[in-house]
């Protein structure tokens, strides 16, 4: 997709929105690299995933994606043989234990969300490495004595020697001569040896090693020789319980390398997770549904809402009692029996937002996202989105606002195909009226030709009368209030925009003859006024058909459609109940079954196929249990 419109259409602040809605970094990384995409097989796929995420919400099911880091590179480290440190070995630790808790939410899920179970499926529950983690490692990041035998061995001659080297300075502090020489009757630590504070002209009547003086240079802190012996086996111990340390470390880290590749593989998938997560979490908090893809380059938007629009209106300031704002929403089709949209009305009656808002919602769509719009809402796969949007000076160029215009959309002719949306705004403003209608119909001719969709607003009035010479081209207008003066930014296809200046100036008191005069002259300029206000209500009444013929064809379509999904939905269960049954009857002794009464797994030990019974062992016990209980884990069904 062209870089330059994903900007114009704002479709990056889009991600961001989206990203916040995820839990885990992995999510909100994914989230800011997703990209339009067209193979519909893909977005099917993917919207199929997120309709399911969003009915496994409903049912108050979120996934348990808690506590869950992104670890890969120390995953990889580890699997080349790199030492993890205590502290990264808790973030691995997180991340083996989510997979435990995901693997028995998968469990949980209704067998009818089937593509979310089955994506799920490849994450193993590797928990038991998170539980070796946990019985070495504290929460604070400290290797436990219970790590190995011998480093518990170690710590346990450490604190002796602690224990005696505390009793032996006790019982310095309190020899009688020992306490003349003090400049305070207190021991206190250097580094890791206990010193006592002498004053410096007392020296020679205590042997040991000075560690530190006084700022003042009046007290030396003296280790007494009587503790230095115990000092030095410390330090010794200190050292063996560091290399063991390190071996305990080595020996988590090996454990984590040997379940590296399925760990991978569970990060990969619980950032995709986390993406659908965000996914639907956004469509339900902002009311949006799951598009229809045509096969045939339609598009028809029904009840369309710009989101980042909805998402100001929700956050901007309001006096207390004051509604927020709600976002109008517009119908706009293309593709059908038209290619070409011109849409005319008043500055700030919400235009460009129409062409923002089409061209948004074509990329989220694209990108697996559920869109701001009604249900039936169909959008076509497009290679491109193109837009020129918005007043854009080439300060680099040094070119004018129109020269910077007319060489972006030199740019997007070359590039457009049939396969492509094409948005204008304002075209063949910027220079004289008449020469820039005139470009504007050239252009709309080459868009013609291409055979791409397009939506063009403009205010040139001869540009309005371009859809009545070609029947591939439509008008739409921007309905206009004449009685409040505001618009109502609701898009009517089918209609141009008239001019309201004259209406206006009467309902703002303008004096009657003034306004009159005014008529006289626009007659004079306009003398097929009677035949376009005529040939107007022909084309609404032709619009308001074709749109009733349209809904009543879309209903007709997703009925056919619902009951296929019913239909297949019933086959699709019944041949899986068909093949439980199969791999129920071809359990023996030794497979492996999943037991969800007890919610955990077992091993057969024995069959009775006349009473269709087993014996499983589970945990310390054996349980006998009906065949139709478990669920083999070692067949292919």
């Amino acid at each position: 997709m062209d870089r330059h419109t994903l900007d114009l259409l704002e479709y990056p602040k889009i991600l961001d929105l989206l990203a916040s809605y995820a839990v885990t970094t992995l999510g909100k990384e994914k989230a800011r690299q997703l990209s339009p995409d067209t193979d519909r097989n893909r977005l099917d796929h993917e919207l199929a995933l997120v309709a399911e995420m969003m009915d496994t919400l409903a049912e108050g099911m979120s996934p348990p994606l808690g506590g869950l880091r992104d670890v890969r590179l120390l995953v990889r480290r580890a699997a080349i043989g790199s030492m993890l440190t205590a502290a990264e070995m808790l973030d691995v630790k997180d991340a083996l234990a989510c997979t435990g808790h995901i693997y028995r939410y998968r469990m949980r899920l209704d067998p009818a969300r089937q593509k979310l179970i089955d994506l799920l499926g490849k994450v193993e529950d590797l928990g038991v490495v998170a539980k070796s983690i946990e019985g070495c490692i504290d929460s604070r990041g400290n290797v436990l004595d219970m790590a190995s035998r011998e480093l518990a061995g170690i710590r346990q001659r450490l604190r002796d020697l602690e224990d005696k080297a505390q009793h032996m300075v006790k019982r310095l502090l309190r020899d009688p001569e020992i306490r003349k020489i003090l400049r305070y009757p207190n021991a206190t630590m250097s580094g890791d040896h206990y010193v006592l504070p002498v004053s410096v002209n007392q020296r020679h009547k205590l042997p040991g090693v000075v560690h530190r003086t006084s700022s003042t240079g009046e007290t030396l802190y003296i280790e007494p020789a009587s503790l230095a012996n115990l000092s030095a086996e410390r330090a010794m111990l200190k050292v063996e319980e560091e290399k063991e340390t390190h071996r305990v470390l080595r020996r988590l880290t090996e454990e984590v390398a040997r379940v590296a590749r399925p760990l991978q593989t569970a990060l990969d998938v619980l950032a995709h997770l986390d993406l659908l997560y965000a996914k639907a979490r956004f469509a339900q908090d902002f009311g949006m549904t799951r598009p229809d893809f045509s096969a045939d380059n339609r598009l028809w938007l029904r009840q369309a809402r710009h989101p980042l629009l909805m998402h100001i209106f929700r956050h901007e300031p309001l006096p207390p009692g004051v509604e927020p704002r709600q976002v109008v929403p517009i119908d706009v089709r293309l593709g059908m029996e038209f290619n070409l949209l011109i849409v005319t009305g008043p500055n700030t009656g919400g235009k460009t937002v129409a062409l923002k808002t089409v061209g948004l919602l074509c990329l989220m769509a694209q990108s697996g996202l559920p869109i701001p719009a009604a249900e039936g809402s169909t959008l076509p796969i497009l290679n491109h989105v193109l837009a020129d949007i918005g007043d854009e000076q080439s300060l680099e160029q040094s070119l004018s606002t129109f020269s910077s215009h007319m060489s972006r959309i030199g740019d997007i002719l070359r590039i457009a195909d049939q396969r492509s949306l094409v948005l204008l705004d304002e075209l063949g403003a910027g220079t004289d009226p008449t020469e820039g209608a005139a470009l504007g119909r050239a252009i709309l001719d080459e868009l013609d030709r291409i055979g791409c969709l397009a939506i063009v607003t403009t205010h040139l009035g001869d540009l309005k009368t371009y859809a009545w010479g070609n029947p591939r081209a439509e008008n739409a207008a921007v309905e206009f209030d004449v009685e409040t003066l505001k618009p109502t930014y609701r898009l009517l296809i089918g209609q141009f925009g008239m001019s309201n200046a004259l209406r206006i100036a009467r309902r703002l008191k303008l004096p009657r003859e003034l306004v009159n005069r005014a008529h006289r002259y626009l007659r004079k300029k306009q003398r097929r006024a009677p035949e376009l206000a005529r040939l107007q209500q022909l084309r609404e009444q032709a619009e308001k058909a074709r749109v009733e013929a349209l809904e009543a064809q879309l209903a007709a379509e997703r009925e056919r459609a619902e009951l296929e999904r019913r239909k297949a939905e019933l086959e699709r269960q019944a041949e899986a109940a068909a093949a439980l049954q199969a791999a129920r009857q071809q359990l023996q002794p030794g497979d492996r079954v999943r037991i969800p009464r007890l919610e955990t797994d077992g091993q057969i030990v024995r069959i009775d196929p006349k009473r269709q019974r087993a014996v499983v062992q589970a945990g310390l016990g054996q349980w006998e249990l009906p065949l139709e209980d478990l669920l083999p884990l070692d067949q292919p069904a």
